[in-house]
């Protein structure tokens, strides 16, 4: 079987295409380390993107709140079904920016059902920084660095 050829990536068309796939991709992979220092994995649902900027919303209960207090250095990966990638590498604190915090309770209704007041105690929404973003296209092996 022939190896497969990846297209050719115009590194001018890099963040274009990076921040093209982080909008079509709803579920990304939020990566967290544990006490135990094992990666911790599982899909996310951000409540706002800005660019590279990503907010998550979050109840204080889950275990992604003790991984992230003890380490907030976070990963979030996004792939589509062509297996293209970007990888945004970041910096989650919390969220305390009022004004922010009502864009997102404002835009979100299926938070507004779910968490019923944005004053609800258990409600966290982290903004994850990035610190490095990169694209991969399928197949190329090779990661290119975007502007961020």
């Amino acid at each position: 079987m022939p190896k497969p050829l990846p297209d050719p990536v115009d590194p001018a068309q890099v963040k274009d295409l990076a921040s093209r796939l982080v909008s079509e991709v709803k579920f990304p992979l939020l990566a967290t380390v544990d006490a135990t220092n094992h990666p911790r994995l599982r899909p996310v649902s951000p409540v706002l993107t800005e660019g590279f900027i990503v907010y998550v919303a979050n109840l204080k209960r889950y275990s992604k709140t003790r991984e992230i207090a003890q380490n907030p250095k976070v990963e979030l990966c996004y792939t589509n079904p062509n297996h293209d990638q970007v990888r945004i590498s970041g910096i989650a604190t919390i969220l305390d920016n009022q004004e922010k915090l009502q864009e997102i309770w404002d835009s979100n209704p299926l938070l507004r059902q779910f968490m019923r007041t944005m004053d609800n105690p258990e409600l966290l929404i982290y903004v994850i920084n990035p610190t490095q973003v990169k694209y991969m296209k399928e197949w190329a092996l090779e990661y290119f660095d975007v502007d961020i």
